[in-house]
């Protein structure tokens, strides 16, 4: 299941909805595609890293969320692109130019975000303070 999906925010220990999306509900990224392949392992990891740098999935809203997909997306296929670049060891005219506007749209996706990490509250409340007080040492 996709760490950090729209349904983990709302549903965490609730069943799965029937009627919606298996996107929705968090158990496919893209309809119809294999979420084993390492494209999309990567893409998730990258969503989840992107989720945890806005404080986590409870801390974007649905527009957020969305870009993050897109910047996933483009930062793996910038990855493949770069790996094909290192093997051939140079890149023709047309796939730099290909790159550098993906490079910049990637840019703008992350600054509408905030490319800056945003912190999360991990204080514990008092009853959880003092519990572990009490069983400290």
């Amino acid at each position: 299941m996709l760490e950090n999906s729209p349904a983990d925010r709302s549903t965490v220990g609730h069943p799965k909805d029937p009627q919606r999306s298996r996107i929705t509900n968090g158990s496919a990224l893209l309809p119809g595609v294999d979420g084993r392949s390492a494209w999309i392992r990567r893409c998730k990891d990258v969503i989840s890293l992107h989720l945890s740098d806005l404080g986590g999935a409870d801390n974007v809203s649905e527009a957020e969320h969305s870009i993050v997909r897109r910047c996933a997306t483009l930062t793996v296929e910038l990855e493949r692109m770069e790996a094909v670049f290192a093997t051939v060891g140079e890149a023709s005219a047309a796939d730099l130019g290909l790159y550098q506007r993906a490079s910049n749209t990637l840019r703008r996706h992350l600054e509408t975000i905030g490319l800056e990490r945003r912190s999360r509250l991990i204080t514990p409340d008092l009853h959880e303070y003092l519990a572990s007080k009490a069983t400290a040492p």
